[in-house]
């Protein structure tokens, strides 16, 4: 033998990739399709995503209980990422204030680069250790990071993850690699199975879609956790704009079973907090009983009215 076989080589050269990096053998002649053919090859992917998403719901489900654990007791998740990953996360963390009253800085989304990155692309910025552990600083026992990286390699997330760990914190990797090298620093390893991209290497597609299913998964199921939420309805909702004061209304007049002027009046009352106006007319209590019973019960409506049942003017009968 005068070498090695230099197609054992490239089979093993391609082995050795991160799946994110590989080929995917449906698109290979991507460039001749047309339009409805390859978005009809995205669309069979992106099921991809969400298959792999649901081979790791019970792991996930551990995640959201050790976060609303430490979130109880006062600590805050951060989620660290680059990239198309760092927009899922800080996107996720900005969307909980106004959907659930989350006060600021319990769930907060970091990207390395600052937040010019956020709508351009910061050269060599997912590249700093250094950077990802600044931005962990702080982080404590009561807290949890998690990283957000396809690839499972990023440098900016393994400073992050690091640090937060060597500071007590449960630390979460999120990524597309089985093998990725930044599992060592995370306590749970979130592997999503979506493979090689149809555009190869475009983790925008698949495995961040897989992404923003775990973190919109993780976060609601959170909120619903530490009772953000009553049955199925948006009770913490903000209400910064019209169409959402109108959709206060509606909710109130869903749980509650009030007209709509009834439900606008008593709103008028409550100042607009939706979890009092519902806990007052369904208790019949006045607006402020039912605040403190709230706060009583850690802002929980169902737990609030399991034990306001008998609660009339103020009086626990």
């Amino acid at each position: 033998m005068t070498g090695a076989d230099p197609l054992m080589n490239d089979e093993a050269r391609r082995r050795s990739l991160p799946p994110t990096e590989r080929r995917n053998p449906l698109s290979q002649n991507l460039d001749e399709l047309d339009s409805l053919q390859v978005l009809r090859l995205l669309n069979a992917e992106d099921r991809v995503a969400v298959d792999a998403v649901a081979a790791l719901l019970p792991d996930l489900a551990r995640v959201v209980d050790i976060a609303a654990d430490r979130l109880r007791r006062g600590g805050t998740v951060h989620y660290f990422g680059a990239g198309t990953s760092g927009r899922l996360g800080v996107l996720d963390a900005s969307e909980l204030m106004p959907t659930f009253n989350l006060e600021p800085g319990r769930v907060v989304g970091h990207i390395a680069g600052g937040e010019q990155a956020l709508v351009n692309a910061v050269e060599n910025a997912e590249d700093s250790e250094e950077d990802g552990r600044r931005a962990a600083a702080g982080l404590g026992a009561d807290d949890v990071a998690i990283g957000l990286a396809a690839s499972g390699s990023t440098p900016y997330v393994g400073g992050a993850l690091e640090a937060a760990g060597a500071a007590g914190a449960h630390t979460v990797l999120v990524s597309s690699n089985p093998e990725a090298p930044l599992a060592r620093y995370a306590d749970s390893n979130l592997v999503l199975d979506t493979g090689a991209e149809v555009v190869t290497g475009s983790t925008r597609l698949k495995a961040g879609t897989a992404q923003k299913l775990v973190l919109n998964g993780f976060s609601t199921a959170l909120m619903i956790a530490t009772g953000h939420t009553w049955q199925n309805l948006m009770v913490s909702v903000v209400a910064t704009n019209s169409k959402l004061r109108d959709r206060t209304v509606r909710i109130l007049c869903e749980a509650a079973d009030l007209q709509e002027s009834t439900a606008r009046e008593l709103l008028q009352r409550t100042g607009g907090d939706l979890k009092v106006a519902i806990v007052a007319s369904l208790s019949e209590v006045s607006p402020q009983r039912a605040r403190n019973l709230l706060e009583e019960n850690g802002g929980s409506v169902r737990d609030t009215l399991a034990g306001a049942l008998d609660v009339r003017d103020g009086a626990r009968l």
